[in-house]
């Protein structure tokens, strides 16, 4: 597939997905207007200028004007074809179709986000709305998938020790891409409008809620019910989970370990089963609650038999699975609610009693 474009200083150049020059192109206007001159220098001073040259020259001329003439009507032609299969969408009954994209090499996930990136920057000026890394995922919920099926839990139940996941392949040579159309865009940016994440404390859950309709249901683990000196902010530091309304407000994708107790980084960790591996890289979502940020993250942990505990120094934990599905429902500005309810209702009537972890009701 090629695309028409206009080269700086005129004239009508082909591309091709990749944005590489294809080998057939017009000739820039000031290339034809070189060649004229050329010709019409030769044939003056080898001809002499008789009465004979002098009708073989208006002849010539005659001819490279229509040429001239042929290829800026063909250039000018194929430039408001382009135009309108890139605009279209914003006024007319056209819309732009589908892109695939076919994935050339095996893409692990140390690079994973660089080659999303590299699809967002290559298209996203070509269509009729702001093309994103969520956007594309969920066009195509099979990458959701297989990045939830890099869990180290859900490899080792197949027999597959991996120490580091990064090096684990997830975008295979030969898979395929589609680039959605403006109309599953705007739906899948309607569901993102949609979307909210619910935690409730003392349940130890986590779901995601599209236009009031349960998605996913999650555990999670979450703060320790105690107060503890934190390196991080240098001073005593309530570690429970803090609740409240709130959004979504940005992405740490290649984040780093820090021990928060004493600031030290870390580069291993010691799973349940006793084997130590390399820390996976796996999106951390940061939250802001009643419009403050106070580094209350949502995140995996390598340790899922800490969920359903209160466990973590404030942080919400899931296992690594579930944070890939939670990311790719949670691009910034996703709605957030955390809540102490220590009763769930059915129709009215309660069908479940949790535990007062933090002694709210004493």
């Amino acid at each position: 597939m090629l695309k028409s474009l206009w080269k700086p200083g005129g004239g009508l150049v082909r591309l091709d997905l990749n944005g590489h020059d294809n080998d057939h192109f017009f000739m820039q206007p000031q290339e034809l207007l070189l060649t004229i001159k050329l010709f019409k220098g030769i044939v003056i001073v080898l001809l002499k200028k008789t009465d004979m040259v002098r009708f073989v020259y208006v002849v010539i001329w005659t001819l490279l004007l229509i040429l001239t003439s042929c290829n800026a009507k063909n250039s000018y032609a194929l430039e408001e074809r382009q135009m309108e299969r890139i605009i279209s969408n914003t006024g007319g009954d056209d819309v732009e179709l589908p892109t695939m994209v076919q994935i050339k090499r095996n893409v692990a996930i140390r690079e994973y986000f660089d080659y999303i990136d590299s699809l967002v920057i290559r298209y996203d000026s070509l269509l009729p709305y702001p093309l994103s890394e969520h956007i594309i995922v969920r066009n195509n919920p099979w990458i959701i998938d297989t990045l939830a099926n890099t869990d180290y839990y859900r490899m080792i139940s197949r027999d597959s020790f991996v120490y580091d996941q990064r090096q684990l392949t997830v975008l295979p040579k030969g898979s395929k891409l589609h680039i959605p159309d403006s109309i599953k865009a705007n739906q899948i940016l309607g569901e993102f409008a949609k979307t909210e994440i619910d935690v409730n404390i003392p349940e130890f859950k986590l779901r995601i809620f599209q236009d009031s309709v349960l998605l996913y249901t999650f555990p999670v683990r979450v703060g320790q019910n105690r107060e503890r000196y934190l390196k991080f902010g240098d001073r005593i530091t309530d570690l429970r989970t803090k609740t409240g309304i709130g959004t979504i407000i940005d992405h740490v994708r290649h984040p780093e370990f820090y021990n928060p107790a004493n600031g030290r980084q870390f580069y291993v960790t010691k799973r349940d089963d006793g084997k130590t591996t390399i820390m996976p890289q796996i999106p951390w979502i940061e939250t802001e609650i009643n419009g403050i940020r106070n580094g209350q993250m949502i995140h995996p942990t390598t340790n899922p038999e800490t969920l359903g505990k209160a466990y973590s120094n404030g942080c919400i934990g899931t296992r690594e699975a579930d944070a890939w599905i939670i990311y790719y429902y949670s691009p910034i500005g996703t709605k957030l609610k955390i809540r102490y309810d220590l009763k769930t209702y059915e129709e009215g009537r309660v069908v479940a009693l949790f535990k007062d972890i933090y002694g709210k009701n004493n």
